[in-house]
């Protein structure tokens, strides 16, 4: 159980229990018999590359903010948000600090990997039911031939990991358990696992949330946040993290906003609101309309990396 937020850290990769050592040479995120740490480094090979996972505290699962990042989750009073029998706030908030640094020098890590390889990595980001499996199903349909890869992150099942293969990608299904986002540890033991091929796109289907992913770099060169019109125009309002830690928005099922009295001019100027300088595309993945200018944003993203 994680000390910060109360989220679980049994992680299953491919419908398979992670074992404690097991964890450990992957470098996924595991459960703890007890708190405690060893200073270590995790070196993995991925396609020949040397992935680097750094060294220091080696931790359960983490599910961690900085300072500030708002969670919306009731445990308790106080400037964590939490109360955890033994520990001050004080103390809370520096373990909290000290986690997410942690995180960030393994995000360092699978950059390493991804620049090595010359991939582009792009960490979808939503609520659930904003589309993300179903446009990335019509988005791997529409790149046949390029090289790509998927680390699907859900808290059970491997429904999305199944649909994704169905489209004869290789995918690989993380199991997060109660944790409800994926860290950078998570992904570079799928790294590991997928092999990426050089000049690969790499998507990243996070677990649907709009709250905890927004704190967590994965390694990716960019998050994209995906809204549907069916979700409210006030949502960027709601969870600005998210959208302010976006480089691009997708505003999605663009096709239904006639139908529920959506406005997509009020969606964009919340979205600019809250981080003026986001790129912001309209489609449809049911329809395929406005679906070529997001697969354009993708092969120039790709093309930044050559």
């Amino acid at each position: 159980m994680c000390g910060i937020c109360g989220c679980g850290s049994t992680v299953t990769v491919d419908g398979r229990e992670i074992s404690h050592d097991e964890a450990h040479r992957l470098g996924l995120a595991h459960e703890h018999a007890q708190d405690h740490s060893h200073g270590h480094g995790h070196s993995h090979a991925a396609n020949g590359h040397a992935h680097d996972h750094g060294s220091g505290d080696h931790h359960h699962h983490h599910h961690d903010h900085a300072p500030g990042h708002g969670h919306h989750h009731d445990y308790g009073a106080g400037a964590a948000g939490l109360s955890v029998p033994g520990l001050t706030q004080q103390r809370l908030i520096e373990v909290e600090t000290s986690l997410l640094a942690r995180n960030d020098g393994l995000a360092a890590g699978n950059r390493r990997v991804l620049s090595a390889l010359r991939a582009f990595a792009v960490n979808l980001v939503s609520s659930p039911g904003s589309g993300k499996t179903t446009l990335l199903c019509r988005t791997i349909s529409m790149l046949e031939g390029q090289p790509l890869a998927v680390i699907e992150g859900d808290q059970q099942t491997e429904n999305d990991a199944d649909r994704i293969r169905a489209t004869g990608a290789r995918a690989v299904q993380v199991n997060t358990g109660k944790g409800c986002h994926l860290d950078a540890q998570m992904v570079g033991g799928a790294m590991d696992a997928l092999r990426l091929e050089p000049a690969s796109l790499l998507f990243i289907e996070n677990v649907g949330n709009l709250v905890c992913p927004a704190a967590f770099d994965l390694g990716e060169d960019a998050k994209v946040a995906i809204l549907s019109v069916t979700e409210g125009e006030d949502k960027p309002l709601k969870y600005p993290d998210m959208f302010t830690a976006a480089r691009l928005a997708i505003l999605n099922k663009i096709d239904l906003a006639p139908h529920c009295d959506a406005d997509p001019e009020v969606y964009e100027a919340n979205l600019r609101r809250v981080n003026p300088g986001i790129d912001i595309l309209r489609l449809s993945a049911r329809t395929g309309e406005g679906m070529q200018a997001w697969i354009d944003w993708l092969r120039a993203g790709l093309a930044t990396k050559s």
